[in-house]
């Protein structure tokens, strides 16, 4: 593509922290930079504990199993999401219980959590969808109502805030993701954060074949006993000098970020058929993703056409996971959500991404603009025709 979804921004102090960390010789796996990472993003979101992991889909998992949600509970997530926050309840054998979104974040919608939850519900899983953040202080007073665990997928938002903090800063367990087209990237890489000792203690087992470990385990002569299962889901020492790297660039790249979206969506809004992203309330978005919403879903499917054939990335985040194959098989055919299904047949993902140029964003918008300008006066002529004809 000429222009795609996204793009990495990186510079020679990345290339360089993976060289040290590659020249150390050593610490290839475990290393002091896990630490170092786990510190820095524990300092930036007010978290007493941080766990890196190799995903953000197994921060999700652990953090389900150190809050120990298992076999016969129910866990409310949406649909409208990754599918990898559905998944979660599965992998942990609990019951996905999808509730409804609403239209100003995308996020789970406060009173569908509240209808769905039952005597098995167990947890709830909001996402911030984009970059933005979701109605968190509204379904953190939810779950304390309700005595659920809060998991907050912040995948897709670190960096973004409310008027009530910083985005991540709500769940009992909350995680991010620092896949390739995050803001902040190390290629593949997650965090669990949270401010529960016994939860901090419980996702390092989990992370580490459930080994309680004192120490290096590759450089110590010591024996570490096995407390529970786990799995291998560490970050290596070299991931996470990359991301140290990156997390450093954090603020400015999601100000590039922003300086664009207010670019696009000033020209863009001037259309009646879209409706931009917009900030709501006090909340600060880092736009991971420059999501517009069309009226309908031919308007939505022809542009998509239109910038293809152009040369411009454009993709559908998200196609409801309930209407996933997998899940229809598993039993979900008559799940009613009418605002996730009406808002995934309008919703488009334009390219955005901080070393964007001016030439790029203006591509990109004219050809937005041209394609629904011309559709919009076509369906007015047949409109005015159709009704001459009555």
């Amino acid at each position: 593509m000429k222009i795609p979804l996204y793009k990495i921004f990186w510079d020679e102090s990345d290339a360089e922290a993976v060289a040290g960390a590659v020249r150390k010789g050593t610490d290839w796996a475990i290393g002091p930079n896990i630490a170092e990472f786990e510190g820095i993003v524990s300092e930036y979101l007010g978290r007493k504990y941080c766990v890196a992991f190799n995903s953000g889909t197994s921060a999700l998992h652990a953090a389900l199993l150190a809050l120990d949600v298992g076999s016969g509970t129910e866990v409310i997530v949406p649909s409208f999401t990754f599918i990898a926050t559905a998944n979660s309840a599965l992998f942990v054998g609990a019951k996905p219980v999808f509730a409804d979104i609403e239209a100003d974040t995308y996020g789970l919608d406060p009173r569908s959590v509240e209808n769905a939850i039952t005597k098995k519900t167990r947890a709830v899983i909001p996402i911030h969808y984009g970059g933005g953040a979701c109605k968190i202080e509204e379904l953190r007073a939810i779950a304390d109502r309700h005595g659920l665990a809060l998991v907050e997928d912040a995948a897709e938002s670190l960096g973004a805030s409310t008027s009530g903090g910083k985005v991540g800063s709500f769940g009992d367990v909350a995680i991010l993701s620092f896949c390739g087209n995050k803001v902040m990237t190390c290629g593949e890489g997650g965090m669990a954060a949270t401010d529960s000792r016994d939860t901090y203690e419980r996702l390092k087992l989990v992370r580490s074949h459930g080994r309680l470990e004192t120490e290096n385990y590759f450089t110590s002569a010591k024996i570490f006993d096995y407390m529970t299962l786990g799995y291998n889901w560490r970050m290596s020492n070299i991931t996470a000098a990359l991301a140290i790297s990156q997390f450093r660039k954090l603020d400015r790249m999601a100000g590039m970020r922003r300086a664009h979206a207010e670019v696009m969506s000033k020209q863009l809004s001037q259309s009646p058929v879209i409706t931009t992203p917009t900030a709501v309330g006090h909340e600060q978005n880092v736009y991971q993703m420059y999501t517009i919403r069309l009226k309908n879903n031919r308007l939505r499917e022809g542009l998509r056409n239109h910038l293809a054939e152009r040369e411009i990335s454009a993709k559908v985040y998200f196609d409801p996971v309930h209407r996933t194959i997998y899940y229809q098989k598993l039993g979900f055919q008559d799940t009613f959500l009418p605002i996730t299904d009406r808002l995934s047949k309008e919703v488009l993902t334009l390219p955005i991404y901080p070393s964007m140029t001016s030439e790029e964003s203006n591509y990109v918008v004219s050809n937005v603009l041209e394609y629904v300008n011309q559709s919009n006066a076509a369906e007015e002529e047949m409109t005015v025709a159709n009704a001459s004809r009555r």
